[in-house]
């Protein structure tokens, strides 16, 4: 059946559901037994993994020094604490438990810092802030400290440079001229690199820039190699003016924001396009609707939003924050009375939101922010994100496809159950507790304790503890090959698999085609429908994914974290169609990213290697290397290409490692690495040894592999890319050493599902 009007039935208590068949019994790898609660907790083998690196509190000697029930119980007791302050004679025990059954039993998880934290020295619980930067020297460089203190604690940092005077313009006290937005941008990026989060990874940052600031041109391209401001996001604050001068095909002007005088009008196309072919080339950078944000933030009186945290679903205002928390829907199913099939579990849903958002209002009480000025923000506003994740584990246990209109209903019916549920929650604390305290400069008109309660982030750590599918995004893959001692063991998708074996089609010959491909598509062994259930990522056209994204944001506070993935072979004019769609349906923000469009994404998931052919044809190159002798270099294609390189040196240089260079060539070459990633990595390397003189022809072998690549490159008339600046190591993920790619400025392992995010 189909999903309409599920959210209204839900509302008024129905049990609305969808069917579905037998469910299988999930084969548990690792359990602990909650004695207090009486619950058994499921944890995945990766869970246990990124608790055991990145949560559990260590030893001198850096072992983990509690356990994942232990972690657990800390963050119970340490948020119930904060029930005190509004009764003294308050069920302490009570409270903690039901804060500790909520995430023990995987339904409901706090972002990553009330994790690590809580209960701890630190006690910095909050993942979100945005530090403001005023047009001088003095507050440029205190907000570099202020980011500093942040970033130490644990949370991300957002900031606006629009108020920054741009590149040239005049510096009165000095008779010099301003550097611009992005030179301190990259003070910040720099300090950023040197600080590490407790020693568990470093901050991140977002920065934005108005579409109508003089140096928007710049900020466009400013990451345009992959080794600048890495510790960086970046997005354009696109405003309504500009959206209404691109579809009339008129100009905007360029604004310097110390004298608020125009120094140039610019045609809206010339910067959309700008934005669209960076965005194209490496998925930054990404669109802010700024005007959208602050028509509906909840306390307009207090000042415009500028800024975003750094994956952009949560607006603040100057030295605000925010904690945040995702419920995990994949596990609200329950059997429906008619045998055979499953429902939404409403009750249960209900319940959790209730406790939540509990938990994320005694989270403000019990916080130490780094900044007295964050916390009397964080206090008079009470923000709170409670968002979602295991969207597509929910659908695909609902047998509804995450692209088709069924899908968007149901998405619309959970964050409009979640929304509801939410306020409900919140104005109940109100009638306890009293309203936020700035409430008389907001929108409500009624008690409220929290000025928002909904926020759609990306829960990339929290999904892996969860078990669960990321956020709101659909599979990007559906297996991975797990690398034993002696063999390789094929990991597929567990929905997948019991579907399999529940319509008879399983085999394990189809799954480790499954595991090698990471998709269903065009398999034969698999039915047509089951297909179409299991769609990726990259399978999904674009419209469907900026619909999704505006299902959620409809009921939804805040703003909604989601990637547009597109598939390699994606045109600008997709890249486009995206933007323009995300506006239409009321997006706040988006983020496209065209797979392999980044150099740290060199390799796809699942993808077999290329077999080496008996009998291949090639050509055979000479050079003259500096004062190493002569070199040959051997290019061989199959029938995709160029897939391996074989050099022999003689002279005064180093065979053994020349040899190497060549053999690791061409084990890039056939595990799926792009040539152009390959030659980037090559081109422009100097021998230092080496002398140039008139019979020298290059100076290092690296430079001889890629000009002997390239040469047979021109022969088959293959594209040749533009030698630019060597780019910074590939990412490897920690858990399983796959490399990863990017996914909404989170690096993201689409082997294990590692990712540096919450």
């Amino acid at each position: 059946m189909r999903v309409l009007s599920l959210a209204k039935q839900m509302l008024l208590g129905s049990a609305a559901y969808v069917t579905r068949r037998d469910k299988v019994p999930i084969a548990v790898e690792s359990f602990i037994w909650m004695k207090e609660v009486g619950v058994v907790m499921e944890l995945s083998p990766n869970a246990r993994k990124v608790l055991e690196r990145r949560y559990l509190k260590k030893n001198d000697q850096g072992a983990p020094a509690e356990t994942p029930e232990e972690l657990f119980r800390r963050v119970a007791d340490t948020v119930a604490q904060a029930d005190l302050v509004y009764d003294e004679k308050t069920d302490l025990q009570k409270v903690s438990d039901e804060f500790y059954e909520a995430m023990t039993s995987l339904a409901f998880l706090p972002n990553s810092p009330t994790l690590m934290n809580a209960g701890r020295k630190l006690q910095q619980l909050s993942a979100c802030f945005v530090l403001p930067i005023e047009d001088s020297m003095e507050s440029i460089f205190q907000t570099v400290k202020d980011t500093a203190l942040i970033h130490k604690s644990g949370g991300g940092t957002g900031f606006s440079f629009s108020r920054l005077r741009p590149k040239g313009d005049i510096v009165h006290s000095t008779d010099g001229k301003a550097s611009g937005p992005i030179s301190f941008m990259r003070v910040i990026d720099a300090a950023t690199d040197v600080v590490v989060q407790g020693g568990k990874r470093r901050g991140a940052n977002m920065g934005i820039l108005r579409v109508d600031h003089p140096d928007i041109l710049e900020f466009i391209t400013c990451k345009e190699y992959e080794e600048a401001l890495q510790n960086f996001n970046i997005s354009v604050a696109v405003t309504d003016e500009f959206m209404r001068a691109l579809e009339d095909g008129g100009e905007i002007e360029l604004t310097n924001p110390r004298t608020k005088s125009p120094v140039r009008t610019i045609s809206a196309e010339e910067i959309f396009d700008r934005i669209v072919e960076q965005a194209w080339k490496n998925g930054e950078p990404g669109l802010i609707f700024i005007d959208r944000i602050n028509e509906t933030q909840p306390t307009p009186q207090l000042g415009e939003i500028e800024s975003t945290n750094p994956c952009g679903e949560q607006p603040l205002l100057p030295y605000e924050s925010c904690n945040l928390g995702s419920i995990n829907v994949g596990n609200m199913v329950v059997p429906d009375e008619k045998p055979g099939n499953l429902k939404v579990d409403w009750e249960r849903l209900g319940k959790t939101v209730r406790t939540a958002i509990h938990f994320l209002d005694n989270v403000i009480d019990v916080n130490k922010v780094p900044l007295k000025k964050i916390d009397h923000v964080t206090r008079g506003n009470r923000k709170v994100g409670l968002g979602v994740m295991g969207f597509a584990d929910l659908l695909v246990q609902l047998e509804i496809p995450y692209d088709s209109e069924e899908g968007l209903e149901t998405a619309e019916a959970i964050m409009e159950f979640i929304q509801v549920q939410s306020k409900r929650a919140s104005e109940e604390l109100a009638e306890k507790r009293g309203s936020f305290p700035n409430i008389q400069k907001s929108i409500y008109s009624s008690p409220m304790r929290n000025a928002t309660t909904t926020t759609v982030a990306p829960t990339g750590s929290l999904s892996i503890i969860a078990d669960c599918s990321s956020g709101i995004e659909p599979y990007y893959a559906l297996a991975y090959v797990r690398k034993a001692v002696d063999e390789e063991l094929p990991v597929v998708n567990t929905y997948l698999e019991e579907t399999a074996r529940r319509e008879g089609f399983h085999s394990d010959v189809l799954m480790k085609e499954i595991a090698e491909e990471g998709s269903v598509k065009n398999n034969g062994r698999v039915p047509g429908h089951i297909q179409s259930l299991f769609r990726t990522a990259l399978e999904i056209d674009y419209p469907w994914h900026v619909r999704m994204q505006a299902a959620f944001q409809k009921y939804t506070d805040n703003a909604v974290s989601k990637t547009i993935n597109l598939p390699h072979s994606a045109a600008r004019e997709d890249v486009k169609g995206a933007f323009l769609l995300a506006y239409t349906l009321g997006c706040k923000g988006i983020t496209v990213y065209r797979d392999r469009s980044r150099l740290e994404q060199v390799l796809t998931s699942g993808k077999k290697p290329r077999t080496r052919q008996h009998v291949m044809r090639g050509t055979t190159t000479k050079f003259k290397i500096g004062n190493c002798g002569n070199l040959y270099v051997t290019v061989n294609e199959d029938e995709k290409g160029v897939c391996e390189v074989f050099v022999n040196i003689g002279g005064e240089g180093c065979p053994p490692l020349s040899e190497a260079v060549g053999r690791l060539i061409s084990l890039a070459l056939r595990s799926g690495i792009e040539m152009n990633a390959v030659l980037k990595q090559i081109q422009g390397v100097r021998c230092i040894g080496c002398v140039s003189d008139e019979d020298t022809i290059v100076l290092s072998c690296p430079e001889a592999i890629s000009r002997a690549v390239e040469a047979q490159l021109k022969g088959s008339g293959t594209f040749i890319p533009k030698v630019g600046p060597s780019p910074k190591p590939v990412v490897v993920c920690s858990l399983c050493k796959s490399i990863m790619h990017q996914e909404e400025g989170c690096w993201v392992c689409t082997r294990c599902g590692y990712t540096q995010c919450e």
